[in-house]
């Protein structure tokens, strides 16, 4: 299966140049049931490393443009009059896919936002006191500008907390750049390399990933620094400590171990709690971001690392 792993990988590839931490992040974040907010500047390839995950994946995919007038019906579905039977029947909204891809996300109103919560967090929908099942595998890839603030709306920390990571793409290498800006504006679309149930059976194998006693006590010992730091006023949650528990189980299985290693732990810290946290300082967009992961990067140097 770790074959399948490299070659989902290199697919997406294809089209997101010189940025394989990147695309290893995502895969993570895919065999960990876990969902990806992808934030960054605009041009940079946000949009285009979603699709390419997606593509790659032989899945249902729906990509949402998230706008200011958007309603929770519009993503999850309504009832609506069907006159041959007299009756109501549920009609499913673009949620209901295997990959969704929210562009733009704090461009809709946090109604719209706050209507992603039980979908991101149970793989369901409630409408007219019923339950409806998304599909399975289920992910969300949002995407947002932090540069620009006019006419958006900021994720609360309860919306943040659904993202199992936030990633940012970075501009990329100058040979990485060359070949951006001298391939054809419309290559050949991506070949499917992975199905459905392909995908469940790599996301049952993380979960089997050994992680011994240490491990944990050194994933609780670094949720516990940030709850203690000086410079957080909300440290991780126990969701936050299982998350990086899952993404260290997945990150082990995208490199091939069947067991986890303090690195996949560490190496995941950043992206996995940096965009939970809470800092004292009154700081927004980028700023705040480097400055907690600045924090955390120095609360992980002095939390003891286990032999």
């Amino acid at each position: 299966m770790h074959k399948k792993i490299t070659a989902l990988m290199t697919n997406v590839a294809e089209v997101i140049h010189g940025k394989d931490e990147i695309i290893r992040l995502a895969t993570v974040c895919l065999l960990a049931r876990g969902h990806l907010l992808i934030e960054d500047v605009p041009g940079v390839g946000k949009t285009t490393l979603a699709s390419a995950l997606a593509s790659s994946l032989r899945c249902s995919f729906q990509r949402i443009q998230l706008t200011s007038d958007l309603l929770p019906s519009d993503l999850l579905g309504t009832m609506i009059y069907d006159s041959a039977s007299q009756n109501f029947r549920f009609k499913p909204g673009p949620i209901f896919h295997h990959i969704v891809l929210a562009d733009e996300i704090n461009r809709t109103n946090p109604r719209t936002q706050s209507a992603l919560l039980e979908a991101m967090n149970e793989a369901q929908v409630t409408l007219d006191s019923r339950t409806y099942p998304l599909p399975h595998p289920f992910m969300v890839l949002a995407t947002q500008n932090p540069a620009e603030f006019a006419g958006t709306f900021p994720l609360p920390e309860s919306q943040l907390d659904r993202f199992l990571m936030r990633i940012s793409i970075g501009y990329p290498a100058r040979e990485a750049e060359r070949r951006v800006i001298t391939e054809m504006l419309s290559p050949a679309p991506l070949r499917p390399v992975m199905c459905a149930d392909e995908v469940l059976e790599l996301q049952a194998l993380a979960n089997q990933v050994r992680v011994e006693a240490s491990l944990v006590d050194y994933v609780l010992d670094i949720i516990e620094a940030t709850r203690n730091s000086s410079a957080i006023s909300l440290g991780g949650s126990p969701r936050a400590a299982k998350s990086l528990y899952r993404a260290a189980q997945a990150f082990a299985l995208v490199e091939g171990y069947e067991y986890g290693l303090p690195r996949h732990i560490k190496e995941l810290v950043v992206p996995v709690l940096a965009h939970r946290l809470l800092l004292n300082e009154m700081e927004s967009g980028p700023a705040a971001t480097h400055r907690a992961e600045e924090v955390l990067l120095a609360l992980l140097a002095e939390v003891k690392v286990p032999l």
